[in-house]
């Protein structure tokens, strides 16, 4: 394997773990120049490569802007180096964006246009096919590549219930411990160890917009649901939950098989919506289910014409109190662009999250119970 390719690798790691730590160029030069080592053939080619806008562009876009970025880079690459420097510097752009360079050094002058014109056709491919109305554009095509993660998690949903049947049985009825304070005792734990020995699971659990569609990364529709990313979230929920199903008569199985099934579906619906309107989302954590579960307690206090409160640590708190406050958190997190490139509107961002699936669905089934009450 190359110095380019290492190095290629390299960057893309660090593009998955944090990629806002690479949206400045002096950031990124420093991370490539301590990678480099001792290779000093390279230093200087690398370098002016890292100051380089365009590839900032191509490490930062995707779809046709990152190939319309990556050709005019290696147009100037092609144009600037000699082609041993030049093999190692495509080779370092290939492995870090998985895309195949194949514009040759020794075409004609006309091939940066025959580059531009192609370019060009996909960027007009790939607006209309963004743009087309729902109707034109086929909604079991866009649910095809999501059915392996989804059908792993509906698998993984009855496997996980079976087991915490069990361990009711086994463990936590002597205890006298609730199913709602046994799951929250269990993200509790995987959080913590996030946090300490096991730091990695915040980057390799939870699943975002371009992993949905790849069945090699199913497993991760399982796993989202049981680690925060954001750790100030995860404690706001974790807390949250535990107000509102500490004392809950549910058993552990009842309690794991709504949760899980409850995050599935906000997460396939998110998804969804995120493949249809191109944003730019990661998903982690119970965000979804917490959303349902408020939005289920808040329609059905509206719908019944009485207060529903939660009684915590000796407070009584209104569940319209918590639909406000958690909201209004979730708004700061949901809103906000993932990708600068992206045009999404501030609706389909929040149509790209679990909490907004979370509160849709959970009004729905308070509008639902109420129904079947009155007849």
């Amino acid at each position: 394997m190359g110095v380019g390719r290492t190095l290629g690798l390299q960057l893309r790691a660090w593009l998955e773990a944090d990629p806002e730590g690479l949206r400045q160029g002096r950031a990124l030069t420093n991370r490539l120049m301590d990678a480099l080592g001792a290779e000093e053939s390279l230093r200087g080619p690398v370098r002016d490569l890292a100051s380089q806008p365009l590839l900032l562009q191509v490490l930062h876009s995707q779809g046709a802007s990152r190939r319309s970025a990556l050709a005019s880079l290696s147009q100037q690459l092609h144009q600037t180096y000699a082609p041993a420097v030049l093999a190692e510097l495509l080779d370092l752009l290939e492995a870090a964006t998985g895309e195949s360079i194949t514009q040759n050094p020794s075409a004609s002058p006309a091939a940066p246009v025959a580059v531009a014109v192609a370019v060009a056709e996909a960027d007009v491919a790939e607006n209309v096919a963004s743009t087309a109305p729902s109707g034109e554009r086929s909604l079991l095509a866009d649910l095809q590549p999501l059915a392996p993660g989804v059908a792993l998690a509906a698998c993984a949903a009855l496997v996980i219930s079976w087991a915490g049947a069990e361990l009711d049985r086994a463990l936590f009825e002597g205890w006298g411990w609730s199913g709602g304070v046994v799951l929250v005792l269990v993200l509790g734990l995987v959080q913590a160890l996030s946090l300490g020995p096991w730091k990695g699971l915040r980057r390799l659990w939870p699943i975002d917009s371009r992993r949905t569609q790849d069945p090699h990364q199913a497993w991760r529709w399982v796993s989202a649901a049981w680690i925060h990313r954001n750790g100030i979230e995860a404690g706001v929920n974790l807390v949250l939950l535990l107000v509102i199903l500490g004392a809950s008569p549910l058993q552990l199985r009842d309690v794991l098989l709504r949760y899980c099934l409850t995050a599935l579906a906000c997460l396939s619906l998110a998804a969804l919506m995120a493949q249809r309107f191109r944003v730019r989302r990661s998903w982690s954590g119970s965000s979804g289910p917490l959303s349902a579960l408020i939005a289920l307690a808040a329609g059905s206090s509206l719908l019944h014409g009485r207060v529903m409160v939660f009684e915590s640590l000796g407070l009584t708190i209104p569940v319209w109190v918590l639909l406000l406050v958690y909201g209004a958190l979730q708004l700061g997190w949901q809103l906000p662009r993932l990708d600068a490139n992206e045009t999404s509107t501030p609706l389909q961002r929040l149509l790209s999250s679990s909490w907004g699936w979370g509160l849709l669905l959970g009004l729905f089934w308070a509008l639902v119970s109420w129904l079947l009450a009155q007849l």
